[in-house]
């Protein structure tokens, strides 16, 4: 049994060999050294049959050990695991398909409907939806499908089919102007996902946050974090630590004076919360063809009341979202397709760029990889990584060539596959 089972290493399985060369040790010194072990004897027939019986034993006793412990626990186990600590499962976010379809359109009229656009069900209560990528619609080719995704976790989001969607143009993130067209959306098939509860890795993620103590850095965070459409948070205390700012600083010895008076008792104290989200969510909670749209700063506001004691008020701002994108020229082999590389190389770029969090800077070496990583590419020529605020009508930034983008602490990288930001030219050697 030496070295198999709990060790300082955590739990060492006993494999199938070691319990079959066990079983026939104690075979001989059981028999003699005459006993008969080839491989058509009855006895190591015998002997195999019950190895494998007990090498499943192992693997359930492995299991069993690691289903203790939240990072190795998969399944029921880990639902037991975050019920201790209060934390159920939540289930998903409702995705499927509608049909966009442009009418009273100008002849020769084009619009582009940008990814993260509201669309509201007429139904009853109706519910929100936001496009997952974006879709054109023109005089001449007026509908066209789009991805879509619920803004409000579980199974009410799993629509029937042929259910109507409105789209209103006053309220949404990004301005579309139609002029006097209007555009309406069905779903061919229906909704699915909302019921189902999320994966192991994204329940594990968030258990793993959950603070052991009510009001520390930590539980504020992980506060915000568990509001849907939160990617990062940085906390700024800029009334904490030493008061710099006093005359006598650093001219006096310890012990003997104060930087600075303490707060009046019930005095309130504000301490800032910076918040990058999804861009699919709004910053504000508003009403979209009756139906409320949760905002981010509502949501973060209401989660940060429910830790923070009395007295203490969290200032909850947005983070910068910093558009960045990319300029090169790509060199591909004659057998690929341009259009279908362009796609894989910015799919590629918008989910890792996507991972990145506030102050996150956007490394030339890492873009230039996922170019190259793609099928049939040869070369990337004179590339170009480029920035533009958010809301900024300045013309791009564009960096030298091999210079990253670097982010400022309360600034995140925002990459769309679809901006028009991005200059990728992909022409055949």
């Amino acid at each position: 049994m030496a070295g198999f089972g709990v060790t300082r290493d955590g739990f060492t399985i006993k494999g199938l060999d070691v319990i079959l060369n066990e079983s026939l040790t104690r075979a001989v010194q059981m028999f003699g050294p005459s006993v008969d072990l080839s491989d058509t004897s009855a006895l190591k027939k015998i002997l195999q049959v019950v190895a494998a019986e007990d090498g499943e034993i192992w693997k359930a006793m492995e299991d069993y050990y690691y289903s203790n412990f939240i990072s190795t626990a998969v399944g029921p186990s880990l639902d037991q695991l975050g019920g201790d600590l209060g934390q159920a499962r939540l289930p998903q976010f409702a995705q499927g398909q509608v049909n966009l379809t442009l009418a009273g359109a100008q002849p020769g009229a084009v619009v582009t409907i940008p990814a993260a656009t509201i669309l509201v069900t007429t139904s009853s209560p109706p519910l929100a939806f936001f496009t997952l990528g974006a879709v054109t619609l023109s005089a001449t080719a007026p509908q066209a499908p789009v991805a879509v995704s619920a803004f409000v976790r579980g199974p009410a989001g799993d629509l029937s089919p042929s259910q109507a969607f409105v789209y209103d143009p006053a309220q949404q993130p990004v301005t579309v102007d139609l002029g006097a067209a209007t555009i309406t959306g069905v779903n061919p098939l229906a909704f699915s996902g909302g019921g189902d509860p999320e994966a192991d890795d994204a329940y594990r993620s968030r258990l793993l946050g959950v603070p052991r103590s009510l009001w520390t850095l930590d539980s504020v965070s992980s506060a915000a974090l568990a509001v849907d459409g939160v990617v990062d948070v940085l906390l700024s205390d800029t009334l904490g630590g030493i008061d710099v700012s006093q005359g006598f600083f650093n001219l006096f010895h310890f012990n003997e004076r104060v930087f600075s008076s303490e707060p009046e008792l019930g005095e309130p104290y504000f301490f800032d919360v910076v918040v990058a989200h999804n861009p699919a969510f709004p910053w504000r909670a508003s009403t979209v063809g009756g139906v409320t749209v949760p905002g981010i700063f509502e949501g973060v506001t209401a989660a940060i009341d429910a830790v923070r004691p009395i007295g203490i008020f969290a200032n909850v701002l947005e983070a910068n979202a910093v558009q960045v994108a990319v300029q090169a020229n790509i060199v591909i082999d004659p057998g690929h397709d341009p259009n279908a590389t362009l796609t894989a190389i910015t799919d590629q770029l918008a989910a890792q760029l996507g991972a990145l969090k506030l102050g996150g800077a956007v490394l030339y070496s890492q873009v230039m990889r996922t170019i190259v990583a793609q099928a049939g590419v040869l070369d990337v020529q004179n590339m170009h990584l480029r920035r533009c605020d958010a809301g900024s009508s300045s013309a791009p930034i564009d960096a030298d060539i091999g210079e990253n983008l670097v982010m400022g602490p309360t600034e995140i990288a925002v990459f769309r596959a679809d901006s028009d930001l991005n200059d990728l030219e992909v022409v055949p050697q």
